[in-house]
């Protein structure tokens, strides 16, 4: 029996269980750094398949590592389990029905991403008994992917130090290898503080804090044209200062996230936003302090790491999905927008891209593809400097859903979403005893990371003095 029908028989056995557990991480969808029930359900379910569990690492209260095995080669598999805010919605539905409304929801899939690396890891701890395969398997808890960036604390603290090499995956609309390089990210929150007055009878006591936070966001407007293309800066206005237009805001708030494909890059643009805050709070006679949120360093691809990964993912194949999965995405199809759909299709090579048309679900492997750059950011950044690192992705939801929305929450705890997760842990499970029962992975995958970094130390963008929040109550 070749490895991928062992790893696949071995997940199989479990289905229920992993199914179950990645649905209670559904129900209980908990922000970042406060993921209490989600984390402790996975570190309790890896206790009972026989890890040994070190829970708070990196001081953080909701991370933890799970540990099987002994010696080299250590391979790590990263989990993820935290929600969003204000994407509660009921399962299996077409239509916008939130369980709680203004509730969180799992609308990046993570409660599937925790569980189907669980799952792989699992699964490998199984082989290895089975097998007598020598080496060691890490499940990573990592808390804190949306915002905060958790694993950049755990490789901040030297949690990766002896790891050989690093998998994930994400759920997304297609299966595929993330062979990408991402945008290094930098989160700070702008609060100004004025003085308050009568707006009317004596404005000219008044510093307005609001009118800090507007000056702001157009200088940083006009910084826009004159930084590099591939960068990006976003803001949300978190704080307005109050509700009552004749009083003069004495406070105000603006959060900034700042992304550029290197981190040299993301630390000059801050600094650039940091002076415009600075010169609006000068201009408006306030005071403003920056307040650090979160930073992620952009992401390290490996072509070794992506062809072995797509060889596995090749030959453990698609899902079979039932009429019942198909009608359901369907459904979730006829509440997207064509250039949704469209826009999912945009990466695909021109022959796929047709196949693909006016499917429900991707169930077709696209081709190997090459290298490509993405705009948005992942704190796996941060463990791609320190070791090398490979994901992969499987069709959880129909095509064309995007992501952050509360159609991936409707599906998230449905066949659709089971079945690719299962997929998911089997091309990390096989991945990962490919590399331990031949060494010769590990050594091109490293020779090719060590090119890549061309001599570059890891560097982190958490100031030194920064420590994770502690049991933050955003649920």
């Amino acid at each position: 029996m070749g490895v991928q029908k062992t790893i696949s028989s071995l997940i199989e056995e479990k289905r229920d269980l992993f199914i179950n557990l990645s649905d209670r991480v559904w129900e209980t969808p908990e922000l970042y750094f406060a993921e209490r029930e989600s984390s402790e359900a996975l570190a309790s379910a890896l206790e009972n398949e026989g890890f040994d569990v070190e829970r708070k690492v990196a001081g953080l209260d909701t991370g933890f590592v799970a540990s099987f095995g002994s010696g080299k080669p250590v391979i790590a598999v990263l989990g993820e389990f935290d929600a969003l805010a204000g994407l509660s919605q009921k399962k299996g539905l077409t239509e916008h029905a939130p369980v709680n409304d203004g509730g969180n929801g799992h609308g990046c899939g993570h409660n599937l991403l925790g569980t189907g690396s669980l799952a792989a890891a699992v699964a490998v701890k199984e082989y290895m008994q089975e097998t007598g395969l020598k080496g060691t398997i890490r499940y990573y808890g990592c808390p804190a992917e949306e915002n905060g960036s958790g694993k950049a604390y755990m490789v901040r603290e030297g949690l990766f130090e002896d790891v050989d090499l690093a998998f994930s995956w994400h759920p997304m609309t297609k299966p595929s290898i993330w062979h990408v390089s991402t945008l290094a990210n930098y989160s700070v929150r702008f609060r100004f503080k004025g003085k308050s007055a009568h707006a009317a009878a004596a404005p000219h006591l008044g510093r307005s804090a609001l009118d800090a936070v507007e000056l702001m966001n157009v200088g940083v407007n006009y910084l826009r044209e004159h930084m590099i293309p591939e960068a990006r800066i976003h803001y949300a206005i978190t704080d307005t200062g109050g509700h009552s237009p004749n009083v003069v805001q004495s406070h105000a708030e603006v959060l900034y996230l700042i992304r550029a494909p290197r981190k040299k890059a993301v630390q000059e643009l801050t600094e650039r936003v940091h002076n415009i805050a600075e010169g609006a709070a000068l201009m408006t006679g306030t005071s403003v302090e920056a307040v650090f949120e979160g930073a992620a360093s952009d992401l390290v691809p490996n072509t070794v790491l992506a062809e072995t990964m797509y060889k596995h993912l090749a030959a453990i194949g698609i899902p079979a999905y039932d009429e019942q999965d198909y009608r359901f995405a369907e459904g979730i199809q006829a509440t997207l927008s064509e250039e949704d759909i469209e826009a999912d299709l945009a990466g695909l090579d021109r022959e796929t891209a047709k196949m693909m048309k006016g499917r429900a679900i991707a169930d077709l492997l696209p081709p190997f593809a090459e290298e490509v750059a993405l705009s948005g950011s992942t704190d796996v950044g941060d463990v791609s400097w320190v070791v090398p690192t490979m994901q992969c992705l499987t069709a959880c939801f129909a095509l064309g859903t995007p992501l952050h929305t509360w159609q991936v929450v409707s599906q998230g705890a449905m066949p659709i979403a089971h079945k690719g997760m299962l997929q998911a842990a089997k091309v990390i499970a096989c991945t990962a005893v490919d590399a331990m029962e031949n060494p010769a992975i590990i050594e091109r995958a490293t020779a090719e990371w060590k090119e890549r970094l061309d001599g570059e130390a890891y560097l982190s963008l958490i100031p030194e003095d920064k420590t994770p929040p502690r049991q933050w109550d955003r649920t």
